[in-house]
């Protein structure tokens, strides 16, 4: 991914060498700058103001208040900031309500730090990156539910579909063989017929609907 500028990461996390390792590794790599490295999330907003981050890494387990807690508080204040879970827990309650309170996606801490680096680089490019293993929890924990029709075309079927799977928007438009702009008029008719605001919304839904 070509950048002409670098993306600004904000780190909130209580584990003080898992923190530091991951503020030296980010900042190293190049196109990345860590703006903001927090071990709790309890003057979250005047933090977010004073860093003016694209990007927050947000842990879910800190003293005071949880991350889950950080994320709706932070939504409040900044509707349109990238959150990004990435926490050692898997299950399915604390999931789908990161997701809920306005992650933009949700990855463990055992992901690789390159790997960490290319959800970041998916969420400033309009994804929404999931681990493995939560994506394939989310898509279990919806599977008993019966598939709804939502009246999309076909493309924008496959549009939804692209988007579930975590690619950016620029990775659906070469997968489909579409301009960037057809891709976000699609995106604009999904969240009309879904009743839903952002592309994690669209995510969840498609999976709990069972619509893809």
């Amino acid at each position: 991914m070509s950048q002409a500028y670098n993306i600004r990461v904000v780190i909130v996390d209580d584990n003080d060498d898992f923190r530091e390792g991951l503020f030296h590794f980010l900042n190293f790599s190049t196109g990345f700058e860590v703006v903001g490295c927090f071990a709790n999330p309890v003057n979250i907003v005047e933090n977010i103001t004073r860093t003016q981050p694209d990007v927050v890494l947000m842990d879910i387990d800190m003293p005071q208040i949880t991350g889950i807690e950080a994320v709706k508080l932070l939504k409040v204040h900044f509707k349109r900031l990238n959150i990004l879970m990435l926490t050692v827990f898997e299950d399915e309650e604390r999931v789908f309500k990161a997701m809920q309170a306005g992650a933009i996606g949700y990855l463990l801490k055992k992901t690789p730090p390159q790997k960490v680096l290319e959800a970041v680089q998916e969420v400033m490019e309009g994804g929404a990156p999931m681990s493995p293993l939560i994506a394939r929890k989310v898509v279990h924990f919806f599977s008993k539910t019966a598939p709804t029709d939502y009246n999309l075309t076909p493309k924008e079927l496959a549009v939804l579909r692209w988007l579930v799977e975590g690619l950016s928007y620029k990775l659906i438009a070469a997968e489909l063989n579409l301009s960037i702009d057809t891709v976000r008029t699609h995106l604009k008719n999904i969240y009309d017929k879904l009743h839903v605001k952002s592309n994690t919304e669209a995510v969840v839904k498609a999976v709990r609907d069972r619509i893809v």
